[in-house]
C-alpha cells in the first residue's frame, strides 16, 4: 500500500466515524422511523456540505479524488469538527489548514512556565514580535520593557531605536541584521497586515540600518544561536537560545535562554539579584 493509499484510508475512516457519532437531532434533522444507520446517513452529510451523495461516498471508500478547500470547510461544518479535528481533516487530505488569527498573549500557564525559567533568561514575542510575556531574569538582561508604554515593547523597535542595545550585543550590527532576515522570514504570513505595515514603516523611518536591511530582503530561519552580551553590571554574558511554539497560544514563540560556559552559568544569580537596568537608558 502507497503512502497516498494509506492517507486516502485514514480519511475515509475519519470521515466516517464522525458521521456515525452524530444524530440527527445534532444537526437540525428529523430522524424518522426507520433508521439502520448509526449516527448520519451519507446523503445527509453530502448535504449538509454542498456535495453530491456520490462524491461524498467515494471520499468515504479512500477513492483517489481531488478534495478542495472550500469542500473541506464544508464537511468540517456539517460534521461539526472542533479546532483540533478540522486540522486533522485537513492533514489527511493533504491541505494545510489556513494559519490560525494570532493569540493576544501567553496565556497564566505559559507565563507560570516564564517565571519558573529564573534565573535563566525567557520571554515570549508575539506574532508582530512584541513583548508579551518575560520573566526577572530577561527583565535584569536587558531592561524591564514594563517600563516602556506597550506600543513600544517590540524586539525589533528595541534593537533598533534604545541606544543601549547598540552597547549591549556583543556583535549589535551582526546580530541585528540577522535579526530583520529572521523577522522578515517570520512575517512571510502577514504580509499586508496593517500592524506590520506600520512597525516596518516606522522603523524604516527611523533607522537608517532597518531600512538598509529590510530592503535586501534577506531571509534566515531560526535555529539556535548563541548571543553574547556586555551587561554593565555582570560583564560578558554568553547564552544560547532556544525556541519553542507555544500550541495553545497561535503565533506566540517561546525563547529561553541557557549559559553556553560554566562563567556565565555563575553569573546569572547574581544578575537576578542584580534587578532589571531602567530600560530606554543608555549603560555603557
Amino acid at each position: 500500500m502507497t503512502p497516498d493509499q494509506v492517507r486516502r484510508r485514514a480519511l475515509a475512516g475519519f470521515l466516517r466515524s464522525r458521521r456515525e457519532r452524530l444524530t440527527p437531532r445534532d444537526v437540525g434533522i428529523l430522524a424518522g422511523t426507520r433508521r439502520r444507520t448509526p449516527g448520519l446517513r451519507r446523503e445527509e452529510v453530502a448535504l449538509l456540505s454542498g456535495v453530491s451523495v456520490t462524491w461524498y461516498t467515494w471520499l468515504e471508500q479512500g477513492r483517489r479524488i481531488s478534495v478542495s478547500r472550500q469542500v473541506l470547510e464544508g464537511l468540517a461544518r456539517a460534521l461539526m469538527l472542533d479546532a483540533a479535528e478540522r486540522r486533522h481533516l485537513f492533514a489527511l487530505a493533504g491541505e494545510p489548514p489556513e494559519e490560525p488569527d494570532p493569540a493576544e498573549g501567553p496565556g497564566a500557564a505559559l507565563q507560570q512556565l516564564v517565571d519558573a525559567l529564573d534565573p535563566h533568561p525567557a520571554y515570549c514575542l508575539d506574532a508582530h514580535w512584541n513583548l508579551v510575556a518575560w520573566n526577572r531574569a530577561e527583565a535584569a538582561l536587558i531592561g524591564d520593557p514594563a517600563l516602556l508604554p506597550t506600543q513600544e515593547r517590540n524586539l525589533v523597535r528595541m534593537v533598533f531605536t534604545d541606544p543601549r542595545f547598540r552597547t549591549l550585543l556583543a556583535d549589535w550590527p551582526g546580530q541585528a541584521r540577522h535579526l530583520v532576515a529572521q523577522f522578515r522570514a517570520d512575517a512571510r504570513h502577514r504580509v499586508g497586515d496593517p500592524g506590520l505595515t506600520r512597525l516596518t514603516d516606522g522603523l524604516r523611518r527611523e533607522s537608517e540600518e532597518f531600512r538598509t536591511w529590510w530592503e535586501a530582503h534577506d531571509i534566515a530561519g531560526f535555529r539556535a544561536n548563541r548571543r553574547r552580551f556586555h551587561h554593565p553590571r555582570a560583564g560578558l554574558l554568553t547564552l544560547d537560545y532556544v525556541k519553542l511554539a507555544a500550541l495553545d497560544a497561535p503565533g506566540v514563540k517561546l525563547f529561553a535562554c541557557v549559559p553556553a560556559d560554566a562563567e556565565t552559568a555563575g553569573k546569572l544569580p547574581d544578575l537576578l539579584a542584580s534587578g532589571a537596568p531602567e530600560a530606554g537608558t543608555t549603560t555603557g
